[in-house]
């Protein structure tokens, strides 16, 4: 297997990078295209690269798909696919002093006025989009005629974190025949063995190289594993597995072991939707845009962002999700990994009234932000 830090048939440049981003840690060197990263304390200085004009080819051309269900072998590990270093020792200590890992009283004084308005799922048909947020990253996406799940956790509570503070947006009885999985990395708030036990063992599941292991132990018998940039087609839907600025840990000892990433979903002659997963910002969402231009909806994170010293290499923050969907070129944007968990410091309503303003001061048409409660649904026909 040959591993992809770069986009097949992309030449390497120098020079003039299209992201040049500052956050918190440290110095990191990404090894895509030669571009580096340059981190300091100060803040970010970012040069966007110009979104793909509508209707632009993909740049290069798309993969072939790969064949469902295929096997294949990996690395041990995919270390040198993060464009940021992990944590250190110094960055441990400090974080173990502050111990900043939720809201105080006054930022989970709002949980009340969380957005949660559950509702029947809408119909759809193969010519339109409909997602409905189920909560966190979990969306039913109906797309080309299929029902998609998309990082599906229904349990109550995950591994080190308290409760749901919503209920789940629509329950698991009421959900229509799913057609697919796909997932984003295996974080335990994306990767749910109690949830996933609930379906049938032949439902096709999308997962990132690496991980394909962990679903056939479960019983899964049609688990195609994808690298970044590859794709593969179910009933004339594609699903590309595309990068993300993140990591994947589920124990001690697999640090980085299996990939991590977004997805990139096309009907044949249809709409195309980008989910985001778990990711920091950087210069992956300007070539994801040019390699799938059109996206007509991006499904973005905009939570678990506070300390920025700890967070800033691995989840957006609310104003950096409005411009990855700019650089994406994506005509809207629906927020999310918010709402949910309480994974992180900021206060509990800070994510939305955050991305409304950001959206706002882009200059954005407000009916393409889908701020959508928990349980909501929009359609695009």
């Amino acid at each position: 297997m040959t591993q992809q830090t770069h986009e097949p048939g992309s030449t390497p440049t120098t020079g003039n990078s299209p992201i040049a981003t500052t956050t918190s840690r440290s110095t990191a060197t990404v090894t895509a295209d030669t571009e580096t990263e340059t981190e300091t304390e100060t803040g970010a200085a970012r040069v966007v690269a110009a979104p793909p004009a509508p209707g632009a080819p993909p740049f290069p051309p798309l993969a072939e798909p790969r064949p469902l269900g295929e096997r294949r072998v990996w690395p041990r590990t995919f270390h040198d696919r993060l464009t940021a270093p992990l944590p250190g020792l110094k960055a441990l200590a400090r974080f173990a002093r502050e111990g900043a890992v939720r809201p105080g009283p006054d930022g989970l004084a709002d949980i009340s006025l969380l957005p949660y308005e559950p509702a029947p799922l809408p119909r759809a048909d193969p010519r339109t989009l409909a997602v409905t947020w189920a909560g966190h990253a979990s969306w039913i996406v109906q797309v080309g005629g299929l029902t998609v799940l998309t990082d599906p956790v229904w349990s109550r509570r995950i591994l080190g974190t308290p409760a749901r503070i919503t209920p789940v947006g629509v329950p698991w009885d009421r959900l229509p025949r799913i057609d697919a999985v796909v997932i984003s990395h295996n974080h335990y708030d994306h990767l749910d063995a109690p949830t996933l036990r609930r379906l049938p063992r032949g439902t096709p599941v999308f997962v990132p190289a690496g991980l394909g292991r962990w679903f056939r132990r479960r019983e899964f018998t049609c688990v195609t594993e994808l690298d970044w940039w590859e794709g593969a087609e179910l009933a004339g839907v594609r699903f590309d597995f595309v990068p993300a600025h993140h990591w994947s840990k589920r124990t001690l000892t697999d640090t980085c072991h299996s990939l991590w990433g977004g997805w990139v979903v096309t009907a044949p002659a249809g709409p195309r939707l980008y989910f985001a997963g778990d990711t920091g910002y950087g210069h992956w969402f300007s070539r994801i845009g040019r390699r799938y231009p059109g996206i007509d909806l991006a499904l973005m994170p905009i939570g678990a962002y506070d300390p920025r010293w700890w967070l800033s290499d691995v989840h957006c923050d609310p104003e950096e999700a409005v411009q990855a969907t700019l650089d994406l070129g994506a005509r809207r944007m629906a927020p999310m990994h918010w709402a949910t968990f309480v994974l992180s410091a900021e206060p509990i309503l800070e994510p939305l009234t955050r991305v409304r303003t950001a959206w706002e001061k882009a200059g954005l048409a407000q009916e393409d932000l889908w701020d959508l409660p928990v349980g909501a649904s929009r359609v695009l026909g």
